[in-house]
C-alpha cells in the first residue's frame, strides 16, 4: 500500500480504488497456490504447461500493483513504493516460472535444452509470442513506474537480460525454418516473435556493457555482454541469417579485444598494488 499520509480524505478514497485490484491480486496468489498443488509431479508436460499459465498470472499480478500505483499517484501524488516492489518481484518470479520450464541459457546449443520445449509442444507460437509481448510490456510499465528512481536501473539491466533468454529459448528452433514458411499457419507470431529475440538479445548486450563502462566495472558484466552477443549471432546462424552473423561477430572480436585490454590492465594495477604494499 502507500505510504504517504496526505489528507485522510485522500487516503481513503486511495483504499477505496485500491480495494477491487487488492481483491484480484488475493484471488491471484490463491490460484496460484492451487496450480502448484495441481502439479503432477511425474509429468513434465503436465508442470511445463502449468508453471506456463503461473508465469502469465505473476503478469497478471504485476498489471493489478501497476493500476495501484496510478491510482497512487493521481490521488496521493506520490508512487506506491510497496505497490512497484511487489510488481518488481512477480515479475521476476514470472520470468523464474519460465526458466523452469525452458532453462535460463544464454548461449546453448538447442539439443542442451531441446526436451525441454518437447514438454510445451501444445502451446502454440501465437501464445507464446503473446506472452513475451505481454513480459515486455510488464517490465516497461514498472520500469516507468519508478520513474526518476535510478536506484533500480542496473537491477533492470539483469531482468531484462533475462527477459531475452526466456523469450529466446520459447522458440522451437527445430521449427523455425518451417514455421516462418508464408504458407505456414504460425507463420506470423513466430516471425515476429524472433524478430522481438533479436532486439532483445541485442539491447542486452548493449546494456550490460553499458553497465560495465558506467557502473561495475565487473568483468563478469562485460563476459555477459558478450554472451548475449554471441546467442544472438548463435541464432542468426540458426536461422540463416548470415550476413547479420558475421556482422555481430566482427563486433564480438572488437569487444574482446578490448575485454582483454582491460583484463591486462586490472592485472598490472594488481600486481602494481601489491608491490606497494610490500
Amino acid at each position: 500500500m502507500a505510504t504517504k499520509t496526505t489528507g485522510g480524505n485522500n487516503s481513503a478514497r486511495y483504499h477505496a480504488h485500491a480495494k477491487p485490484y487488492v481483491d484480484m491480486i488475493e484471488a491471484i496468489l490463491k490460484e496460484e497456490k492451487a496450480i502448484l498443488a495441481s502439479i503432477e509431479p511425474d509429468d513434465e508436460s503436465d508442470a511445463a504447461s502449468k508453471k506456463m499459465i503461473l508465469a502469465d498470472e505473476m503478469l497478471n499480478l504485476v498489471s493489478n500493483y501497476v493500476a495501484m500505483n496510478g491510482i497512487s499517484k493521481a490521488l496521493l501524488k506520490a508512487k506506491d513504493e510497496d505497490a512497484l516492489n511487489n510488481a518488481k518481484k512477480y515479475l521476476y518470479k514470472s520470468i523464474i516460472y519460465l526458466e523452469e520450464v525452458v532453462t535460463s541459457y544464454i548461449d546453448a546449443a538447442f539439443s542442451e535444452y531441446k526436451d525441454r520445449l518437447e514438454a510445451i509442444e501444445s502451446i502454440s507460437p501465437a501464445w507464446r509470442y503473446f506472452l513475451v509481448r505481454k513480459m515486455g510490456l510488464s517490465i516497461d510499465l514498472v520500469t516507468n513506474g519508478y520513474a526518476d528512481n535510478t536506484k533500480w536501473r542496473w537491477t533492470f539491466v539483469e531482468l531484462k537480460g533475462r527477459f531475452a533468454t526466456v523469450a529466446k529459448n520459447m522458440l522451437n528452433m527445430d521449427k523455425i525454418i518451417s514455421n516462418t514458411d508464408p504458407r505456414s499457419p504460425h507463420y506470423e507470431p513466430t516471425l515476429y516473435h524472433l524478430r522481438l529475440v533479436r532486439k532483445l538479445l541485442a539491447l542486452a548486450a548493449e546494456r550490460h556493457r553499458e553497465k560495465y563502462e558506467l557502473s561495475t566495472k565487473s568483468i563478469e558484466d562485460f563476459q555477459r555482454s558478450l554472451t548475449f552477443l554471441s546467442a544472438l549471432r548463435r541464432l542468426n546462424m540458426l536461422t540463416g541469417a548470415r550476413d547479420e552473423a558475421e556482422t555481430i561477430k566482427k563486433k564480438m572480436d572488437i569487444w574482446n579485444s578490448k575485454l582483454t585490454a582491460d583484463i591486462s590492465k586490472l592485472k598490472a594495477e594488481e600486481k602494481g598494488q601489491q608491490q606497494f604494499r610490500k
